[in-house]
């Protein structure tokens, strides 16, 4: 029997592959966990067409990715910390408050969007990459620096 795999979660193949396998495991496995359907000639027109809306909007978001790319390189992100009597800093700068920062200069950054090894602990100036599409990324700078006591 063969049938388009819907679902990249298996291992039996790829999303829009198109595969023979054994009926019973299509009929009892793969089609009841929406993992595959059969390959009829009318599947088989609405999977094209699908797949072809997917690939549009998918040009459609890298080219938006790449354009808030070109915007974003360059910019820099001060972020005033509390600082000790040994210039050391209080907490740490996460995800978050880079993407808050990013936020207050008119960037719509999800914190899962920036990629962070670990928190930064340290004043100065500090390079973070932040991934906007899945081939699209762009190091923007982030300087901590010491925030103004009273």
């Amino acid at each position: 029997m063969k049938v388009i795999v819907i679902s990249d979660e298996g291992v039996f193949g790829k999303k829009g592959e198109v595969r023979e396998v054994k009926s019973g495991f299509a009929r009892n496995f793969l089609i009841p966990r929406k993992m595959a359907i059969e390959a009829t000639s009318g599947n088989l027109k609405t999977w094209e067409q699908q797949i072809s809306s997917l690939k549009k909007r998918e040009v459609k978001l890298k080219e938006e990715a790449k354009t808030l790319a070109s915007r974003l390189e360059g910019v820099i992100c001060t972020i005033p910390m509390k600082v000790g009597d040994e210039g050391r800093i209080f907490g740490s700068v996460t995800t978050q408050t880079i993407s808050e920062s990013l936020s207050n200069q008119g960037f719509d950054i999800s914190k899962k969007d920036i990629d962070l090894a670990s928190p930064i602990k340290s004043l100065g100036t500090h390079d973070v990459r932040v991934k906007l599409f899945s081939d699209v990324s762009v190091v923007i700078k982030v300087e901590v620096t010491k925030e103004n006591q009273e």
